[in-house]
């Protein structure tokens, strides 16, 4: 995520490994089953610049029947904007979400004047995708990108986002062990895919490698660097209409999520940000699955 990230509910062109100028691709439902697709998958990933230490990531990985069956359940997104919302912005937190924006004030300040994103709208994102980092998925990355590559029904778009998983693993961000996320592969306290991970997740120091599980300025720091990435304007509005709000749909592309995200901001932000419907916050949270059937 992510992700970040492409909308995992819509129709994606897909990416395909490049080298020497030949297109390589391995088989989808390889005819040797997924043993034999890890061992050609392998080898096009080294083609690739992918190390042994990358590469063993994929030692003993098996089919996750529940990724599978968890990518064939998604639907279109029928909720309205009204109802989503109102179920999203749960007044508690609202609340949590004014508190971390204190208490990352002075990160949150830097992290704007760095890459133009207001703090509102990074906490937005933070809370909406995983209430602040409390449910980040649990199962393994690796494995779920594995299963999705080698399933054929966007084999080209996973297997890429598998390339890239290994490439975090390969030069040190994190330990396969530690890449747990969602079932479909996002990573992290704002949910990156692992091609936005290798692209847009950095250090908010500068020092060390970027931790998107457990530093929070770094997950703010990475979120406002991926928005800046995908056309974000300095000083702009980021509701509907309004030139940033583009930026937030390269966040998630479906309408009632991005204006979610927007109104969202616009509370934090004490109203001044965005220009949105304002539905009473109700108490209870939505469910995980409601904000995966998002995405």
């Amino acid at each position: 995520m992510s992700t970040v990230k492409a909308t995992l509910a819509a129709a994606l062109a897909g990416a395909v490994f490049m080298t020497g100028g030949q297109v390589l691709a391995a088989q989808c439902n390889h005819k040797g089953g997924f043993p034999a697709f890890i061992t050609d998958f392998k080898k096009e990933a080294a083609q690739n610049g992918i190390s042994p230490r990358g590469l063993a990531a994929l030692n003993g990985v098996t089919v996750d029947q529940a990724v599978l069956a968890a990518d064939r359940k998604q639907g279109v997104f029928k909720q309205s904007f009204e109802q989503f919302s109102a179920r999203m912005i749960s007044r508690d937190r609202l609340v949590k979400g004014g508190k971390l924006m204190q208490q990352y004030a002075g990160q949150l300040k830097h992290i704007e004047q760095k890459y133009g994103v207001p703090g509102a709208v990074v906490v937005a994102i933070w809370g909406l995708e995983t209430d602040y980092g409390v449910n980040q998925g649990k199962l393994n990355v690796v494995r779920s990108v594995a299963t999705l590559a080698y399933d054929c029904r966007r084999s080209d778009k996973f297997q890429a986002e598998l390339t890239d998983a290994l490439r975090i693993v390969d030069r040190g961000d994190m330990a396969s062990a530690d890449m747990r996320g969602d079932w479909a592969g996002e990573i992290g306290q704002t949910q990156f895919l692992p091609s936005s991970y290798a692209k847009y997740a950095v250090s908010y120091d500068g020092r060390g490698k970027p931790n998107l599980v457990r530093n929070a300025p770094d997950v703010l720091a990475s979120t406002a660097n991926y928005l800046k990435n995908h056309g974000w304007q300095r000083g702009q509005g980021w509701g509907p209409g309004e030139p940033n709000f583009a930026a937030i749909k390269e966040w998630n592309a479906a309408e009632v999520y991005a204006k979610t995200i927007a109104l969202f901001a616009d509370k934090l932000n004490g109203g001044s940000g965005a220009k949105a419907e304002n539905p009473a916050p109700q108490k209870k949270p939505a469910a995980r699955s409601d904000r995966r059937a998002a995405r």
